[in-house]
């Protein structure tokens, strides 16, 4: 596409992955990250290392009010990660469709109606914002909203972490997860046993490739 695009980058496996993704689909790539009271910063360190190494103009939005509105294990070290009754510990309520906001407003500003973001309902964790119905309801309502036509990319929807692996490899990059961090206690080297961890390795187990980061 002879368009651009703002790439939503948490610093994760996921998001860089969507970045390379977008980086052979557009002209030109913005990237955003969100600084929302999360449980550690070693994210956004990941993503601002990523982007540089790209050679991308990163910003990060400040978003404070999650912190203030909500009680879950992303923004509150003394709660345990956790599977929940009805949702994980880690699901953090509005926190896609607020990004998926923000990211929208930036967007217009600069005239770039494509928005990527690295949801996925596969392997979606028991998160309901990262289904595709979400997805395209939020797509609906910010081009009403702003009267402007945006367009949500959601190249991971449909794949498991295998299958993310794998197209990581055919975009190649696999350099790059390296620098990426999933891991939600923010350790480095990664924990290997919260969720995030134990899927990430997973994924990579069926994939038949060796996650490049190190592990406890």
């Amino acid at each position: 596409m002879k368009e651009p695009a703002i790439v939503l980058h948490s610093g994760g496996q996921d998001s860089t992955t969507c970045l390379v993704w977008a980086l052979k689909k557009f002209k030109k790539i913005h990237v955003i990250s969100f600084d929302y009271g999360q449980r550690h910063k070693t994210e956004l360190s990941a993503a601002g290392a990523i982007a540089k190494k790209l050679g991308l103009p990163h910003k990060t939005i400040k978003l404070p009010v999650i912190k203030e509105l909500t009680k879950n294990a992303l923004t509150d070290k003394t709660i345990k990660i956790t599977a929940g009754k009805n949702f994980p510990s880690t699901f953090v309520d509005g926190r896609n469709a607020l990004f998926l906001n923000v990211a929208a407003i930036y967007a217009k500003q600069k005239g770039i109606k494509n928005l990527v973001t690295g949801v996925c309902q596969t392997d979606y964790s028991g998160y309901p914002d990262c289904r595709e119905d979400f997805i395209r309801s939020m797509q609906k309502t910010l081009s009403l909203a702003m009267d402007f036509p945006f367009k949500i990319h959601t190249p991971l929807m449909f794949l498991t972490k295998a299958e993310s692996v794998k197209l990581m490899g055919k975009l190649g990059r696999l350099d790059l997860l390296k620098y990426t961090h999933t891991c939600y206690e923010g350790m480095r080297p990664a924990c290997g046993k919260c969720p995030a961890c134990k899927l990430r390795l997973k994924g990579f187990k069926e994939a038949g490739i060796i996650d490049p980061i190190p592990y406890n």
